[in-house]
């Protein structure tokens, strides 16, 4: 987690310098020169009392109660089709529908000069009939149902949020369709509206305690066939190319290709083989998960994947796969993260921590293209992707407030120039 640099708390010693430290990979410090009135209130702060709690859940009860499943483009475009209402009610204006392959994404924009971009998604990964077995409740201050964390109650307080500004003309908010199956449909899209605004915040869930994320690894699936030939198990194994014996032997490899000291890690997580107890196995396939801190790791992990090769010489190894999102450095969140832990300070007695986490997001391609991103700006809870998936619902007034503020004084500058090197200079 965040700690800063010095003990006496908010109060930099020189009076206009806050250290950071996060430790990630060795230790280090962000120096973020802040604003003359970093001590004093904002002025038109907008409040967390400004947000009605009973409205803000009666929306997430319609977007749990609508589920939405990747590439299920029916139920994905009646669940656009719900947001978009619930918008124009907020808003008081409809966004634009934006037809992709697995289902529409959701572009709001304030009509003016674009400065802030509000990034998520509104695919889950719970697949149709979740809602059945977990109907959506709240008990004892907690809300519960699939896609509740992840992130239907975040979209519920940055619609919230917009809708508190009195001036939302230079906010763009974009929900797209398929950030759960790799966002292969609205990158494109993404990168180029976060290009436009010159800032982004992303609603995805907060890390533990309501922290949000100033760092993500890189991530990628890498996918192995081994085709071999089968054969009598009993009668005549000698015959057969026994594929899963091949994956066996290039396991060990593969794991060695993780460096956990800057941050690599290389997990074989998926394994398929055989079609009988009685049959040397064919086919074999096995899915490795990878995660990189370091941009350069990409190259020398997909490399040391293409090196792979079979034992025996009749074998056939294919490869598939890639690390598809780049690491979100530290850096790219650095201005945005000062604003936020000000504003925090300003809004509640705690100012908000940030920490480095392994799991990607959109952010990811945001932040890589020099785009000032901050992460986890959306609901504080737990579960993701899990049956105990759950919100917290007494935050979401500060979590809207907290992204009202930012947008407020983002709006106010001057538009974020890009940084020009991933990882920017600090």
């Amino acid at each position: 987690m965040a700690e800063l640099a010095d003990a006496g708390g908010l109060n930099p010693p020189d009076g206009n310098i806050l250290r950071v430290r996060f430790p990630l990979r060795a230790p280090f410090c962000y120096s973020v020169h802040l604003t003359p009135h970093f001590h004093a209130t904002i002025q038109g702060m907008i409040s967390e009392n400004q947000f009605s709690l009973e409205h803000m859940v009666s929306d997430l009860e319609e977007l749990v109660c609508t589920e939405s499943p990747s590439r299920d483009v029916e139920r994905v475009t009646a669940h656009a089709h719900l947001i978009a209402q619930i918008m124009e009610r907020v808003l008081g204006s409809a966004p634009t529908l934006i037809d992709s392959p697995v289902g529409p994404h959701i572009h709001w924009q304030g009509g003016g000069e674009p400065k802030v971009l509000i990034l998520g998604h509104h695919d889950t990964v719970h697949p149709v009939g979740t809602l059945e077995r977990l109907p959506f409740s709240t008990t004892g201050g907690i809300a519960t149902g699939p896609g509740v964390f992840d992130m239907k109650a975040g979209i519920v307080q940055a619609i919230h949020a917009v809708g508190a500004l009195a001036d939302s003309s230079h906010v763009e908010i974009l929900l797209t369709a398929d950030e759960e199956i790799g966002s292969h449909a609205s990158r494109t899209l993404l990168e180029e509206r976060a290009l436009a605004c010159g800032s982004c915040l992303v609603i995805e869930p907060s890390a533990d305690g309501g922290a949000l994320k100033i760092g993500r690894k890189g991530t990628g699936t890498i996918t192995l066939s081994i085709e071999g030939r089968a054969s009598h198990a009993g009668l005549e194994p000698e015959k057969g190319i026994n594929s899963l014996v091949e994956l066996a032997a290039l396991i060990p490899q593969i794991t060695s290709f993780a460096r956990p000291e800057v941050g690599t890690t290389v997990t074989p997580t998926l394994a398929s083989s055989g079609t009988a107890d009685n049959v040397v196995p064919a086919f074999t396939t096995c899915s490795i998960d990878v995660r990189i801190a370091l941009p350069e790791e990409k190259l020398r992990v997909e490399q040391a994947f293409a090196s792979l090769k079979p034992q025996h010489p009749e074998a056939v190894l294919t490869l598939g796969g890639q690390i598809g999102r780049p690491p979100m450095h530290e850096s790219a969140a650095a201005h945005l993260f000062s604003l936020a832990h000000r504003i925090s300070s300003e809004l509640a007695d705690k100012a908000v921590e940030g920490v480095v986490v392994g799991g990607g997001s959109d952010g990811n391609f945001t932040a890589a293209i020099g785009v000032e991103t901050l992460d986890g700006l959306g609901a504080v809870g737990g579960g993701a992707h899990g049956d105990s998936e759950h919100v917290v619902l007494e935050t979401m007034p500060m979590r809207a407030a907290l992204i009202a503020n930012l947008c407020q004084e983002l709006s106010s500058m001057a538009k974020r120039p890009p940084l020009g090197n991933v990882p920017a200079d600090l």
